[in-house]
């Protein structure tokens, strides 16, 4: 495998966590972030000569600390001596290479403070912990590249600029971070389940790190439901991964797979905080979610599916969180139910024209009721907008 291969593939997994490192030691998260890149960019250089070294996270964090150091140093403007201090301090601790969750977790709770808008909260805490580029944060948005650079610069900014600190809010204030939190979690676990323009189907570091992000949130509030719905969700999608992608790398439908490949770990811990839940009788979308995926993992067939249940939930998830994208959800059970037409008279409605979902369910329900050029065409609008490769390719197969 070529270097830049690995030089790339350590971004990936251990950006997040180099960032959120020297953010503790610098309180600085621009600084942070430029140390960090910094590092790779060193790594593009010396990796070829010298070898991938022993540990590449461990590497990369002493490098961008080194270049931190040196920046201060360099800078009149940010010659911070509590920040030289801190990081020359460091130098003689040993690297929390392995144990790094609570800085990530105060890095999440930094980006979501409130007095940032929530889109600015989401688009800079992905940046951060996931280490997503900024186009995959805009198609995530639905939004242009130039609009998401200036929302993530002006979060940073603002970060700065009112000292928000880098750390966990006392009890009292945790609630009022608790949704913005729980989004970028969940973001961060959507784009490892199915990565936005890569090369790979999914991200496996970032799936299981939003969900090591639960398990922790849930030690942090746990009184707060919708934190233990949120993890349940995660565990019951993610007991799906053994199935969902074929051995030629494809990806394979819920419908399709091999169900006996499911994690059996995963579902029966993600349904037994599904059923702690529903004795709360505090219902909230990520718990409604967490039920819906518990219905689908209790099949032992797409042909068991329990569809009435399924819609019966989606109807709850739409009226305490009325949003397009739950109504194409819902719309999907309710072909499965009432049929393809009442549901496509809904998608129909929706309005979600840059959103390669809807096209693809608009084709297919299309293509169900025989009107297959009508079916084509919707298949065409989703395949021009859909940046993984591997969901193209499912969308090809399926065109009819």
């Amino acid at each position: 495998m070529p270097v830049d291969a690995d030089v790339e593939r350590a971004f990936r997994e251990h950006y997040g966590r180099a960032v959120a490192t020297l953010t503790r030691l610098l309180g600085d998260i621009g600084l942070a972030e430029e140390a960090v890149q910094d590092a790779f960019a060193v790594a593009l250089d010396t990796w070829p000569r010298d070898g991938i070294p022993p540990s590449p996270a461990g590497w990369i964090v002493t490098t961008a600390r080194n270049r931190a150091i040196d920046r201060l140093r360099r800078e009149s403007s940010r010659n911070d001596r509590h920040a030289q201090a801190a990081l020359l301090y460091a130098q003689d601790q040993p690297l929390e290479v392995g144990a790094v969750r609570d800085d990530r977790l105060r890095l999440v709770f930094t980006c979501c403070h409130p007095a940032l808008a929530p889109t600015a909260q989401v688009a800079l805490t992905l940046r951060l912990i996931a280490g997503l580029t900024t186009p995959e944060i805009a198609h995530a948005f639905l939004v242009p590249e130039a609009t998401m650079a200036q929302r993530i610069v002006r979060a940073k900014g603002k970060i700065r600029d009112a000292r928000i600190p880098y750390r966990v809010p006392q009890d009292a204030d945790l609630p009022d971070r608790l949704r913005p939190v729980l989004a970028v979690v969940y973001l961060v676990f959507n784009e490892g389940y199915l990565a936005s323009g890569s090369t790979s189907v999914d991200r496996p570091d970032l799936a299981d790190e939003a969900i090591r992000l639960g398990r922790l949130l849930v030690e942090l509030m746990p009184d707060e439901p919708e934190a233990a719905g949120l993890l349940a969700l995660m565990l019951l999608t993610q007991s799906r991964r053994p199935a969902r992608i074929a051995p030629d790398g494809s990806l394979v439908r819920l419908p399709d797979q091999d169900r006996m490949l499911w994690d059996r770990a995963l579902i029966d811990e993600g349904q037994a905080i599904v059923r702690a839940c529903l004795r709360r009788n505090q219902p909230g979308p990520y718990q409604v979610q967490a039920a819906i995926a518990a219905v689908h993992s209790d099949a032992h067939s797409a042909a068991d599916t329990d569809w009435v249940q399924v819609l019966a939930l989606y109807d709850h998830l739409q009226a305490i969180a009325p949003t397009p994208v739950v109504a194409l959800n819902r719309a999907i059970a309710l072909a499965e139910v009432d049929g393809p037409e009442p549901a496509l008279h809904v998608v129909n409605g929706l309005g979600l024209d840059d959103y390669h979902l809807l096209h693809a369910v608009r084709g297919d329900l299309l293509h169900r009721l025989g009107h297959d050029e009508e079916s084509r065409a919707a298949y065409d609008a989703a395949i021009s907008l859909t940046s993984n490769p591997a969901e193209r390719d499912l969308l090809i197969r399926r065109r009819p």
